[in-house]
């Protein structure tokens, strides 16, 4: 039988996943133009790239955050390095520049990071809710094609009811502010006649669907022309809602005969040229796409104004001032999530000890010294049951450990408790 310092020694070699290595590394709107920020998103492809290669850069869990705010790589590595190395293998900007503008997040700092950008607080829009379902998308990416752990799992979960929380609780998400409401609010603070001017939307995805319903819902318009790369989307939008549709190849025309234009495309290259726009008369341009999908040499044309997703995160309302007053109380919310999680995560570190441990109280029943220095004590104490005595002693471990907050020392006291219950 090993010696108890042995067995110890054994115990502290045990090393589980350690938080001190779980890193986020990315760049946001705080430091980076939507035109920089686009050099930076990640499409499906390079994800799926991303996932191929991961295992060569020694990253086994991690996700990827690429929305029109921001792009974020989540993930467990030895050094943040790593992820950024894996990150920037696939994208048009270089690592040397996203090094120069990127933020680096550790260990605590990085999962209250998530927290908070899950919960809109760290969002263009303060409250913006639709970056739940994007990070949802992320994570499932992922953990389809198995890189997404044990921890990190746990980590996404609190997460996610961290802002099911939050959004039943407070009023950070009420209203209508996103970059959609924000566009239409726009429209309405800078055009006159709405309703006289002819609207053009490129793009019905997920983003456009819900600019269309804001410009029908609070413009009061229908005087709106749809357009997508697939013709069944748009034509599909239009007739639910009672608008036009028009085919891809009538862009150039269509342009011509609009007066507001709103781009929510996913291209990686301008959709929409300066070349389209000369002559084409007076015209408000609002582009939602990251990367840009209007050539931003069209801002230099006379009678264009062309806006983006950073001057549209600029607008406040009343709404927002609501929101803000409701800060305090995410924060909150998010304290008490994080705690939890790291109460999983401590309980999590004991687990190999409390097996460790089980395993030897097991080997110590069986032995024969014992069960013949047992025999001698008392009949009546040697009939008790052997598997509820080692649960008995690993219940009583587990919460100590819980409590008190050390493991090592704990066995010695296991050994005694464990004689104990034999011995009274």
């Amino acid at each position: 039988m090993k010696s108890n310092k042995q067995f110890l020694n054994k115990m502290l070699e045990l090393n589980p996943i350690n938080l001190s290595n779980f890193f986020i590394a990315g760049i946001n709107y705080k430091k980076t133009d939507a035109n920089l920020r686009g050099q930076y998103a990640i499409n499906k492809d390079q994800y799926q790239q991303l996932i191929a290669i991961a295992p060569q850069m020694e990253v086994t869990e991690f996700f990827i955050l690429s929305t029109c705010n921001r792009t974020e790589i989540y993930g467990f590595a030895n050094q943040a390095s790593s992820l950024s190395k894996l990150l920037c293998s696939q994208t048009a900007g270089s690592i040397d520049r996203f090094n120069e503008m990127s933020y680096v997040k550790k260990g605590d700092q990085a999962i209250e990071h998530f927290f908070s950008v899950a919960a809109g607080l760290d969002s263009q829009i303060l409250g913006d809710y639709e970056i739940v379902g994007q990070i949802k998308q992320a994570v499932k990416f992922s953990k389809d094609q198995h890189f997404i752990g044990t921890y990190l799992d746990r980590l996404v979960n609190d997460v996610l009811q961290c802002c099911k929380s939050i959004r039943t609780s407070t009023a950070l998400s009420g209203g209508t502010v996103s970059v959609s409401f924000a566009a239409v609010q726009y429209i309405k603070q800078n055009i006159s006649s709405v309703k006289n001017k002819k609207i053009l939307l490129l793009g019905t995805g997920k983003i456009g669907r819900n600019t269309c319903k804001n410009l029908v819902a609070y413009l009061e318009t229908k005087n709106i022309t749809l357009i997508n790369r697939t013709d069944e989307k748009s034509a599909e939008l239009a007739n639910e809602l009672g608008l036009q549709h028009a085919p891809m190849d009538e862009l150039t025309k269509q342009i011509h005969e609009s007066a507001i234009i709103l781009v929510a495309t996913n291209a990686d290259q301008p959709i929409i040229t300066a070349a389209q726009l000369i002559n084409s008369g007076t015209k408000l341009i609002i582009d939602l796409s990251i990367p840009y999908n209007v050539e931003k040499s069209a801002e230099d044309l006379p009678n264009i104004t062309l806006i983006n997703v950073d001057a549209l995160a600029k607008i406040k309302d009343e709404t927002l001032h609501k929101r803000e007053a409701e800060i305090p109380k995410a924060k909150n919310i998010i304290a008490n999530h994080i705690q939890e999680f790291m109460d999983w995560y401590e309980m999590r570190k004991n687990v190999p000890v409390l097996k460790a441990v089980k395993h030897k109280l097991e080997a110590i029943e069986s032995s024969c010294l014992v069960n013949t220095h047992f025999s001698q004590i008392n009949t009546e104490s040697s009939q008790v049951d052997a598997t509820e005595k080692i649960q008995k002693v690993i219940n009583v471990l587990a919460l100590k450990m819980r409590n008190q907050n050390y493991r090592g020392c704990n066995y010695i006291e296991a050994i005694n408790e464990y004689i104990a219950i034999d011995s009274n």
